[in-house]
This record gives C-alpha cells, structure tokens and sequence, in this order.
C-alpha cells in the first residue's frame, strides 16, 4: 500500500492494478501494465515464474523485481526470467520511483548492492584472466619480438631503447608470466595469439 500511494502521487504515473496472488497476476498484468513490480516470494509461487509467464504473453511489459533478497543466484535468476531491473526493499522510495521511469523507457536498473555482486558473480565464472593482457603496451611490443627470436640488442634497436632497458623489460615480462625462460613466454604469447587472433592482422 505505501508503494501504491507513493506511485499515485507521481504526475507521470499510475497504478492500473494491484493483486496478491501470482496466479492472478499472471491472468490480468500482461496488455494492462508498461511496468509490473513484483516482489519475488508470492503465497502461491514466485516473482521469477509471473515474470517469466508476463513477458510469454506480452513482451513489451517491463518488469522490476522488488524484494528482501539480494542473493547473486536470484539476481541471476530474475535476468534469466527477462526482469528489467531488481531492487531491494531497502531503496529509497524515489529510487523505486526512477526505476520505474528508467524501465518503462527501455533502460534497466539494479540497485548498487546487487549490481556488485552481480559483476562479482559474473568475474568468478570468467576465471582469471590471461597475465598477458596485464602486460603495458611497452611490454606486450618486446613479447612480441621475443616471440620472433628477437635478442635484447634488435628489440632495443627496433623500439629506440638501450639493451639495458630491454632487459629490465624482459625481467619484469617473465615475472609477469611466470616464467623463467625467454622460450616459455614465447610459447605462452603464441598460444594466446591462437586464441584471441588480432582481428587486424
């Protein structure tokens, strides 16, 4: 009800229907509704499955999942279902207010908390990433000429620096990578080449 009334005082918004139920959210929101904000534990089912059956029957509705829970796997799961955004009960009332506004104009919002774990969730299912793209622009240009069989005397002369300073370049690339020979850091970059081809070369 605090919701509903705090909508009902917007110039630009409208509460068309409220239900209790999924089942009867289900039959009467789609083709009602720009917006629907549905909170994820229902007495008959859940948020996710009216959300997931909503956007069935009519995609163009925008759905907010508004709830307790900010647990990255129900995160996941309202995305999975097509919600366009989902934000803890928590948030301020003019914060539910501007994602409604935000979806209802095609954007997507997730509240600060939810978005870190959110990213959090996604960074652990890459795995970590190759030390090769940690590489300076300066280092990732002697890996390259090292790849080439190149010794630190033409790299130095081909990149106008002292054979000193390549190797103190070279130095900091195999620690870098984790190795302790030159051969090992050129099978490493060749490998990565095979695998993330330069798509100007």
């Amino acid at each position: 009800m605090g919701l509903k009334n705090l909508i009902d005082h917007q110039p630009d918004l409208e509460v068309v229907a409220d239900y209790a139920t999924a089942e009867s959210a289900i039959a009467h929101i789609p083709r009602q509704a720009d917006v629907a904000v549905l909170d994820v534990r229902l007495p008959d089912g859940n948020g996710f499955d009216v959300c997931r059956q909503i956007k069935a029957e009519d995609p163009q509705i925008q759905v907010i999942m508004l709830t307790s829970f900010g647990q990255d796997e129900m995160v996941l799961d309202a995305i999975n279902a097509g919600a366009s955004g989902y934000l803890l009960k928590e948030s301020r009332g003019h914060t539910v207010i501007e994602g409604i506004r935000t979806v209802a104009q095609g954007g997507s919002l997730f509240s600060p908390k939810v978005t870190a774990t959110l990213f959090q969730r996604i960074r652990s299912a890459q795995g970590p990433a190759d030390p090769i793209d940690e590489l300076t622009p300066n280092e990732a240009k002697i890996l390259a000429q090292i790849a080439e069989g190149k010794t630190n005397r033409e790299i130095g002369d081909s990149l106008f620096l002292s054979e000193k300073t390549v190797k103190h370049y070279v130095s900091n690339i195999l620690s870098k990578l984790g190795y302790q020979r030159r051969a090992e850091a050129a099978a490493h970059y060749a490998r990565h080449r095979s695998e993330h081809p330069d798509p100007e070369s």
